[in-house]
């Protein structure tokens, strides 16, 4: 297979493992003596990679654990999130998040129909805006019940 090559290509395959690790000792050389030297330089350095590959090790656990008695607490502080009180701080005047609170903010709440109409939002979108932007965000207490028409209806606590 060798000897269909040109006579540079085995200097050329040599010189692009020399220097290049784990080939760090081989040095580039501008020719060598015959084919058969050639070929058996370039395979006693390509046996290096095969020694380098050795067995997968068994899987063993990481040596994490409980954190020592004396490691050092961060000083970082730790701030807790503080429900906000009142309407103002929460979201700006006219948009929809505050007229939907006010709407909700009522005595007998706001049927799911209501605030759909007020908004234009799908059904989904206003259970997904009470959950996750009313409750879950800004950490008000909604209550959610049916009315005597079987609506269902959103308060503000």
């Amino acid at each position: 297979m060798v000897g269909s090559w040109l006579r540079s290509r085995p200097v050329d395959i040599w010189n692009s493992f020399a220097g290049v690790a784990p080939f760090t000792g081989l040095k580039p050389v501008k020719r060598f003596t015959d084919r058969k030297v050639a070929v058996a330089r370039i395979w006693a350095a390509v046996q290096v990679l095969l020694a380098n590959v050795g067995k997968q090790s068994a899987h063993v656990a990481s040596a994490k654990g409980k954190p020592k008695a004396d490691a050092k607490q961060s000083k970082r502080r730790r701030t807790v999130r503080v429900a906000p009180k009142d309407v103002v701080n929460i979201c700006r005047e006219g948009s929809k998040k505050s007229d939907v609170i006010d709407l909700m903010r009522r005595a007998q709440g706001a049927t799911l129909a209501e605030i759909m109409a007020l908004t234009g939002w799908q059904a989904h979108t206003v259970r997904g805006f009470v959950s996750g932007t009313l409750i879950k965000k800004i950490s008000l207490k909604v209550e959610s019940f049916r009315s005597k028409e079987k609506e269902r209806t959103y308060r503000i606590k």
